[in-house]
């Protein structure tokens, strides 16, 4: 069995992109993936960026809280189906980053619906800054969302900018977990625009 840790920020349309890719891919493989938290929100706390780009900081550091308080109260295993139930909402439906919003994908994952209070709470910031520093600490380097650890081998990304279909992505898992295994491997990136298209998802 391939063992997947996966830590994402759950505003980010790249790790989602990438998730749903794994998950596909868990269909024609034997792959234990555990769902983690990081943060762009904590990750760029002292960047200078735009008006846009602090707006998504927002974003993440809200969503982020609520995953932090749902892993308070169910630990790790609910973290995956709280991540599918936020993505299918905010990213594929395009459903806006609202109270309400986040309140019904937590029903949807069988959380209890007021936890979307702590969107505007305080009182996880401290938990969100841990679980973003231990991403950190696997990938022992500064990174983005998704890091992804392969049997214990993390790298920043994938990065997708769509979700493949069943051969490429099968294709794609090869290649990764070959990359996983090579030592000396150390980074590949090529330019990418936009975020992803999730139009035939």
């Amino acid at each position: 069995m391939t063992t997947i840790e996966f830590y994402f920020d759950p505003a980010c349309p790249f790790a989602w992109a990438t998730s749903r890719w794994l998950v596909d891919t868990t269909q024609r493989r034997t792959i234990d993936i555990g769902w983690r938290q990081m943060s762009l929100a904590v990750l760029n706390e002292r960047a200078d960026i735009t008006e846009k780009q602090q707006h998504h900081m927002d974003v993440s550091l809200k969503l982020g809280r609520v995953l932090a308080a749902a892993h308070n109260e169910g630990g790790d295993a609910v973290i995956g189906a709280l991540y599918t139930a936020l993505g299918q909402r905010i990213h594929n439906n395009g459903e806006p980053v609202t109270p309400d919003t986040v309140a019904a994908a937590l029903t949807d994952s069988g959380l209890d619906p007021q936890l979307a209070d702590q969107m505007t709470s305080t009182l996880y910031d401290g938990a969100v800054r841990v679980a973003h520093q231990q991403s950190q600490d696997k990938l022992g380097d500064t990174g983005g969302s998704p890091i992804t650890c392969i049997d214990g081998q993390c790298f920043f990304g994938p990065v997708l900018t769509a979700i493949p279909g069943r051969s490429d992505g099968d294709q794609l898992f090869d290649a990764i977990a070959t990359l996983a295994r090579t030592p000396s491997f150390a980074q590949l990136q090529r330019p990418h625009n936009g975020p992803p298209d999730f139009s035939n998802n």
